[in-house]
């Protein structure tokens, strides 16, 4: 096989536009509801494919061996579902824009681009729904990035379906941090029975809707957290997305973010993206 390439691949970043914890089940896993918003912003994945099967990371990602990495997990586990002797492998170099426990789905997003990518340089046939069966192996959030849309999420995060969101730009505040997810759902303090809500609730008011059950716990746990929210909330209705850190606040008109963003404390890194409905590489 010949040498195939798919070079700047984004691998979106999300941010969970509410997110209730409805319950719990037997074996441990959170019950969930939220809406997963796409940003136009995220990390930048580079693939090359090769003939000698072998899955090579070529960029350092800080903190993370390449043999943790959910790129290449991802990449092992697609790999495996061709016929063995077959097998082709893959350089993949990674531009990472987007921080390690920041609630933005960055490495479930990165998998899903692997995923994508890989399945058509490979030409490996897999349709969209097996790709987010191998996906949810790699986490809950991962199903949703291949799935492609955004989408109002239930059960632990993998029954899909897209809703409308917004048009608009969202201001994202990494406060410095970084949350473990565990460290959040695992807290005494955890609200875990807010009440089910309808996709039509969110949609008749989308803006400003429900609120994040994990936002109490992480901003207890991490002063840094809370002190990005109470900022942000001069200028709108600012909340935490996933397990944190980051913290967002929806505008309708590109210079009102702008305003907000250039007014944002030098100690901490912010940023504006715009919303997506959907994924880059959805018609892949």
């Amino acid at each position: 096989m010949s040498s195939r390439t798919l070079k700047n691949c984004l691998a979106p970043a999300k941010l969970n536009l509410f997110l209730h914890v409805t319950g719990r089940r037997a074996d441990g896993y959170h019950l969930l509801q939220t809406v997963f918003q796409l940003l136009d912003h995220g990390d930048l994945l580079h693939f090359e494919t090769r003939d000698d099967a072998v899955i090579c990371r070529t960029t350092e990602v800080p903190g993370v061996a390449a043999e943790d990495d959910l790129i290449v997990r991802a990449a092992r586990l697609l790999q495996a579902t061709l016929p063995e002797g077959a097998r082709p492998g893959a350089n993949i170099a990674i531009e990472k824009r987007l921080p390690m426990g920041g609630g933005l789905g960055g490495g479930s997003s990165d998998a899903a681009t692997a995923l994508l990518a890989l399945n058509r340089l490979w030409q490996a046939g897999l349709d969209r729904q097996q790709l987010m069966d191998l996906g949810l192996q790699l986490g809950a959030d991962v199903p949703f990035f291949i799935f492609g849309r955004t989408a109002f999420a239930a059960g632990v995060g993998e029954e899909l379906t897209q809703v409308v969101t917004p048009d608009g730009w969202y201001v994202v505040i990494e406060p410095g941090v970084s949350v473990p997810t565990q460290a959040i759902f695992s807290a005494k303090e955890l609200t875990r029975n807010t009440k089910a809500v309808t996709i039509t609730d969110f949609s008749t008011s989308p803006v400003g809707f429900g609120k994040n059950d994990l936002q109490a716990v992480a901003a207890k746990l991490f002063p840094e957290v809370a002190e990005a929210i109470i900022w942000l909330r001069q200028y709108g209705d600012a909340r935490m997305t996933g397990s944190g850190a980051c913290v967002f606040c929806f505008f309708a008109h590109e210079p009102d973010a702008d305003l907000v963003l250039k007014a944002v404390p030098a100690h901490w890194k912010a940023w504006k993206a715009r919303a997506i409905a959907k994924h880059p590489l959805a018609d892949i």
